[in-house]
């Protein structure tokens, strides 16, 4: 009689440093928000008015701190998209912007890496675009820094440069939608849960990432993120 495995497992859950501290954040879930950026929402061939948010998921177990990472397969076109992470302590419904607010622990910078080609070809057949954004390391973060240490973060500079250039380069108040109101705009359609991250949206400049390519991303009073493609 050949016995079973045992089905039983505990996944690693993923989690990100806090800047000054020796415990982690643990990851949840990752909501990303699309087209918050005037600029990017036209150089992407969108109308940049007051339209409601969308938002996309990325996995958890995407999220990196690793400084090297392979460039991914099934792609000829990968693409960088410099993002302010927010990172949440506690959840709720149906929340207003200022309730909104009272969830955020910290903030981060962030890459949302995206296989363009992939998410083109899904977009003309009208399949999803889960693969060309949840792909492996597709979600490289820095450390946490509590929102307790940041002052004057509406007024500070999201950049990213890529082998020493800028390439893009926007204020965090340049949103068309605010922190906490996509936050509560959010938890209008699910229920936000402590470990959430939102990714709030890139500034204009996106654009190609080839092998031995440097990133280095920034966000003024937040953080920095360097990451080399091998």
């Amino acid at each position: 009689m050949t016995e079973r495995p045992s089905l039983l497992f505990l996944p690693s859950i993923p989690a990100l440093p806090i800047d000054g501290q020796n415990v982690r954040f643990p990851v949840g879930r990752i909501w990303c928000v699309g087209r918050n950026y005037a600029e990017h929402s036209r150089e992407m061939g969108s109308d940049p008015e007051r339209n409601p948010p969308f938002f996309f998921t990325k996995p958890a177990d995407s999220v990196t701190t690793l400084a090297v990472l392979p460039f991914p397969p099934q792609t000829q076109k990968l693409h960088y998209e410099v993002e302010l992470v927010v990172a949440l302590n506690a959840g709720g419904a149906n929340l207003t912007p200022e309730e909104s607010q009272k969830l955020i622990y910290g903030y981060a910078v962030g890459l949302d890496m995206t296989r363009r080609d992939m998410q083109e070809e899904a977009k003309n057949n009208r399949h999803p675009w889960s693969l060309s954004k949840g792909f492996d390391n597709a979600c490289p973060i820095s450390a946490i820094r509590p929102a307790s240490l940041i002052e004057g973060l509406e007024h500070s500079l999201l950049s990213l440069k890529v082998n020493g250039v800028v390439r893009q380069s926007g204020h965090i108040s340049d949103m068309i939608w605010s922190i906490p109101e996509m936050i509560s705009i959010l938890s209008h359609s699910v229920t936000l849960r402590a470990g959430d991250l939102i990714m709030t949206g890139t500034p204009a400049g996106v654009s190609q990432v080839h092998a031995h390519d440097v990133l280095e991303a920034s966000c003024e009073n937040v953080g920095q993120l360097t990451v080399r493609y091998q």
